[in-house]
C-alpha cells in the first residue's frame, strides 16, 4: 500500500511560464528608480535570472538511502479477509520501508504538471533536498521494494524529461527578456528626468522616499538578491562609446604592428619611450589631447585622453614582470579612475621568450582580482576584456582590456 503523496500535479506548464514571464516583467516595472539606475545591467539580469528560470530537479539514485520501521497497516480493504465489522479499519502489523532519493534543483518543480501526462502521477514525498518513496506492506520483499522503487524513480524521470524540455524555453529566454525590460524603463526614467532637467526648475524631493533598498525574498532555498545599490540618486554621466573605445585599442594595436615591422628602432626604448609613441599616434586621431603621467582623480597615468575636459581613456603601460605588478597595475587603474572613466586598459609588452606562458598568468591573474566580476568574450587570443567593479561603488563597472604584445628585446 502506497501513501498519496502525488508528484506533478498542481498548476501546469503554460501557467507557470506565463506567470514566471508576468511576474518578471512586474517586478522590473516596480523596482526603485534610482536603485534600476544606478545598478548595472548585468547584475539586474543576473538577479532576474536566478529568481525566474526553472531550475528543473535532477536525480542522483546512486546515493539512495534505504529505511524501515514497523507500523499499523488497514487491511479493511483486503477481500481476502473475513472482519467481523465490515466497514471499520481493521489494523495488523506491517512494515514501512522509506527510500531517500537525492536530488538537485528547485524542489517546487515537482508540484510542475508537465505538457505530457498520465492520470496517475508518481508518488513521493518532497522534503529537503530528497523524495521520499514509502512502501508499507505486512509481507514486504527486498525483489518486491527494489521493483516498486525503480518503477516509481522511472516514472518520475519521465515526468522529470518533459518538464526540462518544457523549461528549455523559458530558462533560455528569461535573460534577454529581463534585459529588454530593463533597457526600456531605464530609457523611460532617463527621458523624464531629462525633462525636469530641461524645464529650468529646482526639482522637488519627495518625502519620506526611501534612500535604501531591500531585496525582495525569493521562494528558493538559496535564494539570490538584488545587486547592492547606492543611496544616491542616479545622475546622468558622460561615457565614451564602446566604437570609440575600440577605436582606440585599434590605434594602439596598429602601432605595436610598426613596431614589430622595424624592431631595431624599438629595441632599446624603455616604457615611456614606447608610450610616446603611441600619444603621436592617439593625439592625430583626438586633436591633441592625449597625454603622458596626467594627474587623475589619485594618481597618474601613462595614457589619458580627454575630450571636452572629460577623461574619456585611461591606460597603464607595463613591460610584463609576473602577476604580482600586473595586479598592482589593475589596482592603479582603480584608484585613478573617477566614476566618468568607465573604461580602461592595460598594455603589457612581454620581452621573455615564453609569451604563451604570459597570456595564460595574465588570463588566470585578472580573474583572480577582488574587484573582477566577468569576462567578456574577445575575438583575440593577446587580448582580454573584463569587467571590473569600481573600487568605492559595486554598482559602478570599469571596461578592462588586457592588452599583450611581443616587442623586440
Amino acid at each position: 500500500m502506497r501513501d498519496r503523496n502525488y508528484l506533478f500535479n498542481n498548476a501546469d506548464w503554460h501557467s507557470v511560464d506565463q506567470h514566471q514571464r508576468k511576474e518578471l516583467a512586474k517586478e522590473i516595472d516596480t523596482i526603485n528608480g534610482d536603485r534600476l539606475l544606478n545598478s548595472s545591467v548585468d547584475d539586474l539580469c543576473d538577479y532576474f535570472e536566478k529568481k525566474y528560470r526553472i531550475e528543473v530537479p535532477i536525480l542522483r539514485p546512486d546515493n539512495i538511502v534505504a529505511d524501515q520501521r514497523e507500523t499499523k497497516i488497514d487491511v479493511s480493504g483486503d477481500r481476502g479477509r473475513y472482519f467481523s465489522n465490515p466497514g471499520q479499519p481493521f489494523y495488523v502489523n506491517g512494515t514501512t520501508v522509506e527510500i531517500s532519493v537525492p536530488f538537485e534543483g528547485d524542489s517546487e518543480a515537482f508540484k510542475i504538471q508537465p505538457t505530457s501526462f498520465t492520470m496517475s502521477p508518481p508518488r513521493a514525498e518532497v522534503k529537503n533536498n530528497n523524495l521520499i518513496i514509502k512502501i508499507e506492506g505486512t509481507d514486504l520483499s527486498a525483489e518486491q521494494v527494489r521493483a516498486e522503487v525503480n518503477r516509481t524513480i522511472s516514472e518520475i524521470e519521465g515526468y522529470l524529461v518533459t518538464l526540462r524540455s518544457n523549461a528549455q524555453g523559458l530558462n533560455s529566454q528569461v535573460r534577454s527578456i529581463a534585459r529588454g525590460a530593463i533597457e526600456q524603463r531605464r530609457t523611460k526614467l532617463l527621458k523624464d528626468r531629462n525633462l525636469l532637467g530641461d524645464l529650468g526648475f529646482k526639482i522637488k524631493e519627495r518625502e519620506g522616499e526611501s534612500r535604501t533598498f531591500a531585496a525582495p525574498e525569493v521562494r528558493r532555498k538559496l535564494a539570490p538578491s538584488l545587486p547592492p545599490a547606492s543611496a544616491t540618486p542616479f545622475k546622468p554621466e558622460p561615457t565614451l562609446a564602446s566604437a570609440d573605445y575600440d577605436h582606440i585599442l585599434s590605434v594602439i594595436q596598429n602601432m605595436v604592428h610598426v613596431m614589430e615591422r622595424s624592431p631595431s628602432a624599438f629595441t632599446s626604448m624603455d616604457e615611456e619611450s614606447i608610450r610616446s609613441h603611441f600619444l603621436v599616434q592617439l593625439n592625430g586621431h583626438y586633436e591633441g589631447q592625449a597625454t603622458g603621467e596626467t594627474f587623475n582623480y589619485q594618481g597618474k597615468t601613462d595614457i589619458l585622453i580627454r575630450s571636452d575636459g572629460k577623461n574619456i581613456f585611461i591606460a597603464e603601460c607595463k613591460f610584463w614582470s609576473g602577476p604580482k605588478k600586473l595586479l598592482e597595475t589593475i589596482d592603479q587603474l582603480l584608484g585613478y579612475s573617477s566614476w566618468r572613466d568607465t573604461k580602461v586598459a592595460v598594455i603589457v609588452f612581454n620581452r621573455n621568450k615564453d609569451f604563451t606562458k604570459v597570456l595564460e598568468s595574465i588570463r588566470e591573474t585578472s580573474k583572480g582580482h577582488s574587484n573582477f566580476k566577468r569576462q567578456i568574450a574577445f575575438a583575440s587570443e593577446t587580448m582580454f576584456r573584463y569587467v571590473f567593479a569600481h573600487r568605492d561603488d559595486p554598482n559602478r563597472e570599469l571596461l578592462l582590456t588586457v592588452m599583450a604584445f611581443d616587442v623586440p628585446a
